[in-house]
């Protein structure tokens, strides 16, 4: 049983005959009988403007209603916006917040396709949907086909996926303005940052407003956050047209730009002018690694199971074996992530930390003691140093006397 019913009646205008009013309060009735015991949402998507020449109509969208019509839609939540991109994302909020997944939507079988078009771009894997036809008649010159049209071309997709993007950049930001940390550490060659949650334009309360990620897993669609990394790239300067991130798969793997793309990898190394790469994080440090002498970076995503399996140290070995990149010149910059007072691991799992360092772990005869993957980071990359055949004592002092901070 659906748990929101969507209408839609969008572009459409009833006949002026007396019959087609009750012949939609009849539908009505219908889907209220039907579905007002277990839906919690029920809706009727339709035009607040007046000129819908883009998709061929040029009446208004407006409903005329008889009095029993009237009453029927009270128990309808009614969405107008001058835009089907508008509509269905204005109605995917209100399905969001009361956090529902299953959805029907009764819509004219020559929009159809049309319909699906557009909810694949707004939604994700999360939702199902079940589709029925609208059994109303309309004005011969708004409904020029009865019949189902079962194919979208390539050129009627790009402008669903235009009024989508035009749509998207008219939000505003939420939870605040976009922010970039960066570090001095790192040379002017180099165009760097770590974003911070706010500034973005997702809504969904367990993601912050300014999400990079997205997964069919998720609410979050992936039009949303391409919306966040055009505005991340015009903000910063880059190209988003050449912007790589990681396929997180909590492992060592590192791709070396220029060779054959894995599957996953969470490291990457490019000494390739022009291009941005990126490592995304939440609990999970990301990882800028610089050489401004060979000119050659690196970003790693490391989170605790790539910490112990030493994500950052295979991503530096790339860089050494790839380019030529000397120990001593590689900079090496951690990105905001979760701190050692909010991350637990079973016992078991945190053991391998504490073989690491006993610093690395607080609280270890605990069942969920608290680990700090930052300083295990710091400990691996101590290691690495210490097998190097470099004499870089005082590197490795400074790295002792930071084994004790946080």
């Amino acid at each position: 049983m659906a748990e929101a019913v969507l209408i839609d009646l969008f572009y459409l205008k009833l006949n002026s005959q007396k019959n087609c009013p009750q012949t939609l309060l009849k539908t009505l009735n219908a889907v209220q009988y039907h579905h007002a015991a277990k839906a919690k949402f029920l809706c009727i998507m339709c035009c607040s403007n007046i000129s819908c020449e883009r998709h061929g109509e040029q009446d208004n969208c407006e409903l005329e209603t008889s009095n029993g019509l009237s009453a029927v839609l009270e128990e309808f939540e009614i969405v107008s916006c001058p835009s089907v991109a508008a509509s269905l994302y204005t109605i995917k909020q209100k399905i969001d917040e009361r956090n529902l997944s299953s959805i029907k939507v009764i819509v004219p079988r020559h929009r159809k396709a049309l319909m699906k078009a557009f909810i694949d771009q707004l939604f994700t894997d999360v939702y199902n949907f079940e589709f029925e036809d609208l059994q109303v008649t309309f004005r011969e010159d708004s409904l020029k086909q009865s019949i189902e049209i079962n194919i979208i071309t390539a050129q009627e997709l790009r402008e669903i996926q235009n009024e989508i993007e035009t749509y998207l950049r008219s939000l505003p930001a939420l939870k605040g303005e976009l922010t970039i940390i960066t570090s001095p550490l790192i040379p002017d060659i180099f165009i760097h940052g770590f974003t911070t949650r706010t500034g973005g334009i997702s809504y969904i309360p367990t993601l912050s407003s300014f999400n990079l990620f997205s997964s069919s897993k998720r609410r979050d669609p992936k039009a949303v956050v391409q919306e966040n990394l055009r505005r991340l790239a015009n903000a910063a300067g880059f190209n988003v047209e050449k912007f790589y991130r990681i396929k997180t798969d909590h492992s060592n793997d590192v791709w070396i730009m220029g060779r054959k793309e894995p599957d996953s990898y969470d490291g990457i190394a490019t000494n390739q002018r022009g291009v941005t790469i990126a490592a995304l994080g939440a609990d999970c440090i990301p990882i800028v690694f610089a050489d401004p002498v060979k000119k050659a970076c690196g970003v790693a995503h490391a989170g605790w199971k790539g910490t112990l399996l030493g994500v950052a140290m295979a991503t530096v070995n790339a860089m050494i074996a790839e380019y030529g990149c000397s120990l001593e010149d590689i900079v090496v910059v951690l990105g905001p992530s979760v701190g050692p007072c909010c991350f637990t691991l079973p016992k078991e799992s945190a053991k391998a930390f504490h073989s690491l360092h006993p610093a690395c772990v607080q609280l270890f005869d605990s069942p969920n003691p608290y680990v700090d993957i930052r300083k295990a980071t710091r400990v691996t990359w101590w290691l690495l140093l210490k097998v190097t055949s470099y004499h870089l004592s005082w590197i490795l002092n400074r790295f002792r006397r930071t084994l004790g901070a946080t």
